[in-house]
């Protein structure tokens, strides 16, 4: 019976039509892990593609209220690679480009917690927020103190965290809040029933929207760590506070996510007020998940290599890309565009680390310029390309963001900020060392007989 049960899984892994190297990947898994492969699979390794998170008839209510105008792409002074990249981007996700916006970068979690504080304590009308970790910490006490003052004095305030994120907060936590008048809701709640369908899917998305007016939107979660750093090293992360018509697509997106977990639809003008321009940068917000026929992001990041000229900067905490996203890569990099990739040194994941680490010979064969990040954990994830194309969210070079984690990317169209973003990675780089192909090729036996290991369950991660 566990033979055909087995036999049974493979043909459905098989006949799924899924990316072959993964579907490789659970095939391994499940002849060689007696009993352990097939839990794996039943809890891992169900494909979600088919269902949708809310209907179509609530998009179309919901885009109704994005008041902003159609902008036509053919007339914007950019090049043509960035208008290539926008209009896939409105193909894949239906996301329009806002113009008109105005950013600020945070680096650090103490200086974007100190504006985002001040920002919510000022918020007259209501709050949306969605993390995937909202800790019982000091940071996530204060922003409790903050919440709970606004609440008494009449502004909604909606919370969605990610249930297996928030899996060690203790309930109480969340309950205080909601006994406050704040609406506070898991996403994607695990249950018993639900367990089997539900456990491998995250919505790792970090998104605030304030009076719809002010958005935020990047790599850092509600706990400690994002500013005082870990035992062994500081934690480098990147966050945007953008200010403008995208703050609309935030809303957007944050409507979508409460409305598939709490069947409410946030159409009313309130939360679509009609926004000025306030700044230069062109920012188009891209939903990334394991919903929808498309993997959005993967694809915005594939034709972004692809296009791109000059230069790729990329900042992630893990490295694990798809075949073809590797290609890429590669074949810019001997092609003579600048590639650059910068990873920790240290992770908080060991089977990330070497999962990444296998893929380093590759790129470094090609081309690919490597640094290793060294005061401690590098959790931004950003690319930059060229002159005016940057892309900040909370999207991992790896399986587990492109395929099963709802993400979320600003892609922003801005020499100015694109200026910046290159002088922050150069910054960065002078704290990293950079990987010799040389050198690296004698690193330990067992590093490297560890390191395939992990790769073979990459695409499963």
């Amino acid at each position: 019976m566990y033979a055909i049960t087995i036999l049974g899984a493979i043909v459905i892994v098989i006949t799924d039509n899924r990316n072959p190297v993964k579907s490789l990947a659970w095939v391994i898994v499940l002849l060689f892990l007696p009993v352990v492969g097939l839990v794996f699979y039943i809890f891992f390794g169900q494909n979600f593609k088919a269902k949708h998170m809310v209907s179509r008839r609530i998009k179309r209510k919901l885009r109704k209220r994005d008041y902003h105008s159609i902008v036509n792409i053919d007339t914007l002074s950019l090049s043509e690679e960035s208008k290539q990249e926008i209009k896939l981007c409105h193909s894949l996700c239906s996301m329009p480009y806002y113009s008109g916006n105005r950013i600020k970068i945070f680096t650090t979690g103490r200086e974007k917690f100190d504006q985002y504080l001040q920002d919510l304590e000022n918020a007259r009308e209501y709050i949306h927020i969605q993390y995937y970790i909202f800790e019982d910490d000091h940071l996530g006490a204060r922003v409790k103190e903050v919440l709970l003052r606004c609440a008494a004095r009449g502004v909604q305030i909606r919370v969605l965290y990610d249930d297996v994120g928030c899996w060690s907060v203790k309930k109480r936590f969340f309950k205080e809040m909601q006994e406050a008048g704040i609406a506070v809701r898991p996403f994607l709640e695990i249950s018993f029933p639900q367990l089997a369908s539900r456990i491998n899917y995250r919505n790792h998305r970090k998104i605030t929207v304030i009076d719809g007016r002010i958005g935020y939107i990047g790599g850092m979660n509600i706990a400690d760590r994002y500013v005082e750093g870990l035992k062994w090293g500081t934690w480098r992360d990147t966050h945007l506070r953008i200010e403008g018509p995208a703050v609309q697509g935030l809303q957007l997106l944050f409507a979508v996510d409460w409305s598939f977990e709490c069947k409410e639809v946030l159409s009313a003008p309130q939360f679509f007020p009609l926004l000025e321009d306030r700044g230069n940068s062109g920012i188009q917000l891209a939903p990334g998940g394991p919903i929808g026929e498309w993997s959005n992001i993967a694809m915005l990041f594939l034709k972004a290599i692809t296009n791109a000229k000059k230069s790729v900067y990329i900042q992630t905490p893990y490295f694990l890309p798809t075949d073809s996203l590797s290609k890429a890569l590669q074949t810019a990099a001997l092609a003579k565009v600048d590639v650059r990739v910068m990873i920790p040194e240290r992770s908080d994941s060991q089977i990330l680390r070497y999962a990444s680490f296998s893929y380093i010979a590759e790129m470094l064969k090609a081309g690919v310029k490597v640094y290793f990040y060294q005061p401690g954990l590098l959790h931004a994830k950003t690319i930059i390309i060229d002159d005016e194309l940057s892309s900040v969210g909370s999207t991992n070079f790896d399986f587990r963001s492109f395929e099963h984690n709802f993400e979320a990317n600003a892609f922003i169209y801005d020499r100015e900020v694109n200026s910046e973003m290159k002088r922050i990675f150069i910054e960065d780089q002078q704290h990293c060392r950079r990987i010799i192909l040389h050198y690296w090729r004698h690193r330990p036996l067992l590093q490297r007989v560890i390191e395939s290991l992990m790769r073979l369950m990459s695409p499963i991660l």
